[in-house]
């Protein structure tokens, strides 16, 4: 069972207060450490896939410094345009933002996914039918993705999103997702 570090510390808080207990407490007081261990040494994602039904179970895509191309592959399909069956590879860094997102809000970065990689080809159809689509989307580099965060609220999430300041953010209410890219730091609102 994997415990947050806020759930350790509430666990452990009462328990260990006294001086007294502090020899018994010791293998407790490591468990941080251990803990910290995964959250430090390997960066995992899991994906539900809105349009598809597909499930990408929880994956470690970074393990001790280095992403894990078996498992970038596998993201890499997940948020593949399902429209045009087309994959192109996920910059990392997207991947990296939303972990740190998922993080903040000490959830375990399971997303909703809503839109990944996008071709041109699909690209212009949206465009055409709803001119608020980018012409030069980020999502036509695998630099982009719409999700949700099961379990919290799209305005926390946005929020959150907004203070990482990793990127563009948008937020879209009424369409329930927010959308994260790894391009200049910007912001938007659309309520469609």
């Amino acid at each position: 069972m994997r415990v947050s570090r806020r759930g350790f510390l509430r666990l452990s808080g009462g328990a260990f207060a006294s001086a007294a207990s502090l020899t018994v407490a010791a293998p407790v007081i490591a468990a941080p450490a251990i803990v910290g261990l995964r959250d430090l040494n390997a960066r995992t994602l899991a994906f539900d896939c809105y349009y598809t039904g597909e499930q990408v179970q929880p994956v470690d895509y970074w393990v001790e410094g280095k992403y894990i191309p078996d498992a970038l592959q596998e993201i890499d399909y997940a948020l593949r345009d399902w429209r045009a069956d087309e994959v192109l590879p996920i910059e990392p860094k997207l991947l990296d933002v939303l972990y740190q997102l998922g993080r903040r809000l000490e959830t375990n970065c399971r997303f909703e996914l809503i839109s990944g990689y996008r071709s041109p080809q699909t690209n212009a159809i949206l465009r055409a039918a709803d001119a608020g689509v980018a012409s030069n989307s980020l999502h036509m580099k695998g630099w982009a993705a719409d999700v949700s965060l099961p379990g919290r609220p799209l305005e926390q999430v946005h929020e959150a999103a907004l203070a990482l300041k990793m990127g563009g953010v948008g937020y879209y209410p009424d369409a329930d997702f927010v959308h994260i890219d790894v391009g200049r730091v910007r912001r938007w609102v659309d309520y469609g």
